[in-house]
């Protein structure tokens, strides 16, 4: 079952435990919306509750879970940031009893159904209460939904509010949202309304109605390079500094991207596909596209040449008062040098 069915399923047929894995922003707004559907209206107040494992004893939410429901036929009981289904260790002070919920899940509440967020790229598999947990609950892994998924979802969303939108404006509301379903949803609602006289949306108006986060644009900038188009990297360096970007920002996420690209680049060198490389790197599956592509034509000592020298610009930045735009532009030109030479 698609993950779109499992979550239209659960205010029709609701499971008594679910466990949802993985961090979607969209997703866990529609379950909790199906969730809430559970409920009539006017017993949400006594009958509907969410607690936060940073800030709340998981006991408090066992308890709810077990109780009978107040006025009605159904409680439902959201627990998020379920942490202790991982090896990560959490900051908060909050010590939570898991024998309690081991316990709950020998003797499930026929009349409540309990949510849990485990919003983690993986869970311990080693842990006892991990492996009970998937055994006696609905799993929903949105891990699992791909760039693929993404764009079909996106696609069969537009189409049922009635709009057209061509290939290459989803492509570029893809990339300036980075592949977040909840800012593409978002998005496209403001484009719809728009478009709402045409009911078409085309590249032009992705381009003036979607902003690009200072991601998107060092990506640009990062574009420019590879392609060694110096003059245009210096000139978008200088307006994203008109812009008010913070320029150690800036370097920061161009060392982030060059240090994606070497990453990518050895592990092609070895034989990875992109997929596995997205796997292995827990990093999303369309920035490994993009880089997958961008590396073909430069060598592992390059790249780290490229980006040590990044680094070397950091420290500079932080530790003295030299120019900014003048680093920006001496390492460009030194990087379109080397990339000619190649």
């Amino acid at each position: 079952m698609s993950i779109v069915d499992e979550v239209e399923s659960i205010s029709k047929n609701p499971s008594s435990v679910y466990l949802v894995v993985g961090g979607n922003d969209y997703w866990e707004n529609q379950i909790i919306n199906q969730l809430k559907e559970i409920i009539p209206q006017e017993e949400r107040t006594m009958n509907f509750a969410t607690y936060d494992m940073d800030d709340v004893p998981l006991s408090e939410a066992i308890n709810d879970a077990s109780s009978m429901p107040f006025f009605g036929n159904r409680r439902v009981v959201i627990i998020k940031n379920a942490f202790f289904l991982t090896g990560m260790r959490n900051k908060s002070k909050i010590k939570h009893n898991i024998n309690e919920l081991e316990r709950y899940l020998d003797n499930i509440s026929n009349n409540t159904v309990l949510l849990i967020f485990a919003p983690y790229s993986k869970l311990d598999g080693r842990k006892k209460i991990t492996k009970k947990l998937k055994k006696n609950s609905t799993v929903i892994n949105l891990n699992d939904f791909s760039e693929r998924e993404i764009i079909n979802f996106v696609k069969q969303y537009i189409d049922n509010k009635h709009y057209q939108i061509s290939n290459d404006a989803l492509n570029e509301l893809f990339s300036r949202t980075q592949g977040d379903l909840s800012k593409m949803i978002n998005e496209l609602n403001k484009v719809m309304i728009y478009s709402n006289k045409e009911k078409k949306i085309d590249l032009n108006i992705v381009d003036l109605l979607v902003a690009k986060s200072i991601n998107q644009n060092v990506f640009s900038l990062v574009n420019y390079l590879m392609k060694g188009k110096t003059t245009q990297a210096i000139q978008f360096y200088h307006e994203l500094l008109e812009q008010k970007q913070d320029s150690i920002k800036i370097n920061a996420i161009l060392e982030s991207q060059f240090r994606l690209l070497l990453q990518v680049k050895i592990l092609k060198d070895h034989g990875y596909s992109a997929a596995m490389i997205a796997k292995s790197l827990k990093i999303h599956p369309y920035r490994v596209k993009l880089a997958y592509q961008s590396v073909e034509s430069f060598t592992v000592d390059y790249l780290q040449a490229a980006y040590l020298e990044l680094v070397q610009i950091e420290c500079k930045l932080k530790s003295s008062q030299e120019n900014p735009e003048l680093l920006f532009e001496m390492f460009s030109i030194k990087f379109s040098q080397k990339k000619n030479s190649i």
